[in-house]
């Protein structure tokens, strides 16, 4: 699959496809339905899929000040939409520009000329334009005076509730990545460079591959057992402190796994970590043995958690 900018002209060979357009964070159930439409579209008419998104998302350009709440990075995206079936990913930069378009407009230039498209598929109530002036209507009138398609997937409901990004951030808030994965179909990962820490933990027997939380969703801080994808697919479990470390000071925002019976230097590679149950809150303890008892308990209940049996 071929990643192409929004700024960078359209490659013939991906012109006159099918493209599923949306921002797509966390490519859940509802999204994988409408790329899925835009794939069974593309197949059957022997031209590409393309999924067209945006970066940042537009309510980061809106509200530059709003709590981070990215369920994904572009990159994680991009290998999602490949195992979907997607031949390219297209990504607008969402900029003054971009936001000033009137609907009209934005499907001229960046649909039409842009991509040239022969198909779209997107979700319900999805809104496009200057003041999201335009809907789904308007984006079939004008598919019909340019000579596209327009599909458009209704809301995706498990056990009779709609499945949204929404919906994923507050089960993660709340401390439920477990409900998270069932509606993703699979578990929350974070992504990133693995830095130098101030090595405590591995002073006290628990070595962590620290990683920042750059712009992703902040989950409940607390303990969770995880999962660790490592490079060269190498696959771990273990126990991570998410959160600001209560115990140490000053207080720094992290993800810091600890995997079971793994040694290795992973400073400067890229893993990603899956959050797969809460173990309990962030706690401060008034000295290290307390600590170090704790944690020894953590990783124990973690290992119950990964188990298979469970």
């Amino acid at each position: 699959m071929e990643r192409l900018s929004g700024g960078s002209t359209v490659p013939e060979r991906f012109r006159g496809g099918y493209v599923a357009l949306g921002n797509f964070d966390g490519f859940h159930l509802g999204h994988q339905a409408v790329v899925g439409r835009a794939v069974e579209r593309a197949r059957a008419a022997g031209r590409p899929a393309i999924v067209a998104t945006f970066d940042p998302h537009p309510m980061r350009y809106f509200r530059p000040d709003s709590p981070w709440f990215r369920l994904t990075s572009m990159d994680q995206r991009a290998r999602l939409f490949a195992a979907a079936g997607v031949d390219a990913m297209y990504v607008f930069d969402f900029d003054a520009a971009l936001a000033g378009l009137s609907a009209e407009e934005f499907v001229d230039r960046c649909l039409v000329e842009h991509l040239g498209v022969a198909g779209v598929s997107t979700g319900e109530d999805f809104t496009f334009g200057k003041g999201r002036s335009g809907d789904i209507p308007l984006m079939r009138q004008l598919g019909e005076r340019h000579g596209f398609t327009v599909d458009t997937i209704a809301p995706v409901r498990l056990d009779g509730e709609t499945v949204s990004s929404t919906r994923i951030r507050e089960a993660l808030r709340a401390g439920d990545p477990r409900e998270a994965a069932r509606l993703l179909t699979r578990p929350y990962t974070i992504e990133g460079v693995v830095q130098h820490g101030d090595k405590v933990g591995r002073t006290l027997g628990f070595p962590t591959a620290n990683i920042d939380m750059a712009n992703y969703l902040r989950p409940k801080f607390g303990i969770y057992a995880v999962r660790g994808h490592l490079p060269g697919g190498r696959v771990v479990e273990g126990a991570a402190n998410l959160g600001v470390r209560p115990s140490f000071d000053p207080p720094k925002e992290l993800l810091e796994p600890y995997f079971f019976d793994f040694s290795g230097d992973l400073y400067g590679q890229t893993i990603e970590v899956e959050l797969v149950d809460f173990i309990r809150p962030e706690a401060k303890f008034d000295d290290l043995d307390a600590l170090m008892a704790q944690m020894a308990e953590d990783v124990a209940t973690a290992r119950q958690m990964l188990s298979p049996s469970l």
